[in-house]
């Protein structure tokens, strides 16, 4: 096998590999949309309202986290169906090797765990903080005066709490995902049942004139804006969007356990839109009690809720929503730290990275991949500030949403093993040449009025190949040269929208697969094109030290697995004739007759 192949070989599974599991399998769907609400539902709602309110949108931050919420189901439509085709652990990862090939979908997993560490070191940190500020500091102070550590680019002292509350959770997740999740059922009925509390005691203090302030009693406040709805404008509102992205990040976790699940195909689909509904409603009603509880313009960023609560009269009514935090924030990192092992876990159960990290305890847990990914965390958590690192969950998670809606879009128009099958006969049941029309015999020139072939689905790649060039120098243009913008701008703008509008409209009149699946995307290829497209310009979007950072940690994955994984990969050693028995492949399965010299049966026709 030459060295381009083994990049692009590509994951298989039989109907039984898919539903067989080396984890044991005891999630419902109530359990997975418990763990995706509570990996996702946490610190926005605790913090991300109150800047977003008061720096970006005001009142309008409803609107904005219904976009951010819209964007988000894009991707989630798209996780959707691949959780109904490949119900593995391993998210992203997974999706992208059996579609796309293996060397992408190293690069997938790799970004998953840098996402999934700084995830876990972030929220551990954010948690010891949030304790320390119910002690007045004190915490802090202490250590700060014990333990300094006055280097650049580090905490100024040794997180310990951080550490101990990461340790727990590791030897929580050890014991078997069953107890963790009930652990996390309980804290996010917790979690809800305090936002719940907040949003109606909140509602029992509003003022609608809040929505409706102008400029003269915003400046009288020492508020910035013109007041009203929304004080900013549309492109503020819109920036605030963005931001109200990053709180739905979290509910690929679903995926991540997808070998857990008791009935996957099913159960994957249904949490994740049950997940990202329940998640925008609890977001949209929280918004809207805060900015009608207190004037958009004396929001505090870092605690609205307790703050909004102190303006409105009701103190008393700070403390449960501190609980409630607490709460959300223990969710957010079980959450995070779920999903790493079973990455690391997938991965090296492909032999892509280590293998000794596949290893299962007898409750069927990957303890090793889970300790491992503990101790790396805490690491981090120990000694570093994470503030400048955040940016690097955001650029792995939405690679990783990209890569998903492209390999969605592969997929629809690729044959799969539920087409019919194409015989001699079809020809000869199709019009002659000279009895079919002008749109019947282009259709049938380039094999449009069949189902899916080898010819028409590379021609779909090559076409959404080109789209996503153009919609990165349509980002490129709008994010980076908005301010020098003059007509010959907005008329490259303009051609580059016609073009990737041509292009999708192109790939839609190709023939779909017929395979049956429970879920499907709808919309399908709109939903995978726009979310490509808001993927890429989010990714644009993030600061140049963000690429760098991400540019050092995948040169390290490039010599894991080019030192390593490519040697090792377990499709490498079936392709290779090596015996194995935890896959089954069919690429050596005979074809049926009917499909032998399809291409060139359309091209005779």
């Amino acid at each position: 096998m030459s060295f381009v192949s083994k990049l692009f070989r590509k994951k298989t599974y039989s109907s039984d590999d898919a539903e067989s599991s080396d984890l044991t399998r005891c999630l419902g769907t109530f359990d997975l949309v418990t763990l995706g609400v509570g990996s996702t539902l946490g610190a926005g709602a605790y913090v991300l309202t109150g800047s977003v309110s008061r720096d970006d949108s005001g009142p309008a931050i409803i609107i904005s986290f219904a976009i951010a919420a819209a964007c988000s189901l894009l991707a989630g439509l798209c996780y959707a169906e691949f959780g109904s085709r490949v119900p593995k652990a391993g998210s992203a990862y997974i999706y992208s090797y059996v579609t796309v090939g293996e060397f992408w979908g190293f690069v997938i997993g790799w970004n998953l765990i840098l996402e999934y560490i700084i995830g876990v070191s972030s929220v551990a940190r954010a948690w010891s903080a949030n304790l320390d500020s119910l002690t007045g500091g004190k915490i802090g102070h202490a250590m700060n005066a014990s333990m300094p550590m006055h280097v650049s680019g580090l905490a100024p002292y040794p997180d310990f709490l951080s550490v101990g509350i990461i340790a727990l959770i590791t030897v929580l997740l050890s014991v078997g995902m069953k107890l963790s999740s009930v652990f996390m059922t309980v804290l996010t009925a917790i979690n809800v049942l305090v936002l719940t509390f907040g949003s109606i005691a909140g509602f029992t203090q509003a003022d609608t004139h809040n929505w409706n302030l102008n400029q003269t009693e915003v400046h009288d406040l020492g508020g910035e804006g013109i007041g009203g709805f929304m004080p900013f404008g549309a492109s503020k509102m819109l920036e605030g969007a963005a931001s109200c992205f990053y709180a739905f990040v979290g509910f690929d976790v679903i995926a991540c356990v997808g070998e857990e699940a008791k009935n996957p195909s099913k159960s994957i689909p249904r949490a994740i839109l049950w997940t990202l509904s329940i998640c925008f409603v609890a977001y949209a009603v929280l918004s809207c009690a805060l900015t009608l509880m207190q004037p958009y313009c004396l929001i505090d960023s870092d605690a609205p809720l307790p703050a909004a609560f102190k303006y409105a009269g009701l103190a008393w009514a700070s403390k449960p929503i501190a609980v409630g935090s607490m709460m959300a924030l223990s969710a957010s990192l079980l959450g995070a730290a779920v999903g790493m092992p079973r990455i690391v876990f997938s991965m090296a159960r492909d032999g892509v990275i280590f293998k000794f990290l596949a290893q299962v305890n007898e409750s069927g847990t990957p303890v090793v991949a889970t300790i491992v990914s503990g101790i790396f965390s805490a690491m981090m958590a120990l000694i570093f500030d994470l503030d400048d690192l955040v940016n690097m969950m955001s650029i792995g998670t939405l690679m990783a949403y990209t890569l998903v809606a492209a390999c969605v879009l592969i997929l629809r128009y690729t044959r799969g093993p539920d087409d019919e099958e194409i015989t001699a006969e079809i020809f000869d049941l199709r019009p002659h040449s000279d009895e079919a029309g002008v749109y019947e015999r282009m259709r049938r020139k380039y094999g449009l009025d069949l189902p899916p072939t080898d010819v028409s689905a590379q021609r779909v790649v090559y076409f959404t190949v080109i789209a996503v060039f153009l919609m990165f120098g349509l980002s490129m243009l709008l994010i980076f040269c908005q301010s020098c913008m003059s007509w010959w701008g907005y008329l490259i703008m303009g051609i580059l929208a016609l073009f990737i509008a041509a292009a999708c409209i192109i790939v839609s009149f190709h023939p779909q697969t017929n395979q049956h699946l429970v879920f499907k995307t709808p919309l399908v290829p709109l939903i995978p094109f726009v979310s490509i497209f808001v993927n890429l310009y989010l990714m644009l979007k993030l600061p140049s030290e963000t690429w760098l950072r991400f540019a050092i940690w995948m040169a390290v994955g490039f010599l894991m697995y080019f030192g390593y994984g490519i040697r090792n990969s377990v499709q490498g050693q079936m392709v290779a004739g090596t015996p194995n028995t935890d896959y089954e492949r069919f690429e050596n399965e005979e074809l049926p007759a009917a499909h032998v010299n399809i291409d060139e049966k359309i091209k005779s026709s």
